[in-house]
């Protein structure tokens, strides 16, 4: 599915799909609601999650946590339903639109990660929440399984 990656010309201005993946064999993504353009989450795949979301149309990312493919909502059913694909000039960082079933992408229970917004007052910096509810409960959701977030 992927091309050798052979020149600028070809990378930046052809119509093959050459994904350059780091030394790690990930590329990041960044994921937004299709219909409010919000920013839902930010995350990695390699490349059989890109190939796994270019053929399913579903997402899948690449779970550095879990050291695994990680299809979006296979657990907790908030799948993303995968509506555009774009790559960047030099095809570095993806870039998914998606619809997503249940409305919530967020392990903590919000509708987007990006949930707080950094406020600076001259001395500290402080989060404030831009989401008051969460759209569902992850206790119930996830039960007992590990959560993702490494301290």
């Amino acid at each position: 599915m992927f091309k050798d990656r052979i020149s600028i010309k070809e990378v930046e201005e052809g119509n093959e799909l050459s994904p350059k993946f780091n030394s790690d064999g990930f590329i990041p993504v960044v994921t937004t609601d299709t219909k409010t353009g919000v920013l839902l989450m930010h995350a990695f795949m390699n490349a059989e999650a890109l190939k796994l979301t270019i053929e399913k149309r579903e997402a899948h990312y690449y779970s550095r946590s879990r050291k695994c493919i990680w299809h979006k909502g296979a657990t907790s059913g908030f799948v993303q339903k995968v509506d555009s694909i774009f790559i960047d000039d030099d095809q570095d960082c993806v870039w998914i639109k998606v619809t997503v079933a249940g409305n919530a992408s967020c392990h903590v229970g919000y509708f987007s990660c990006f949930y707080r917004e950094i406020k600076y007052d001259g001395k500290k910096a402080k989060l404030t929440f831009t989401e008051k509810e969460k759209v569902f409960d992850p206790d119930e959701v996830y039960g007992d399984a590990p959560n993702p977030t490494i301290l």
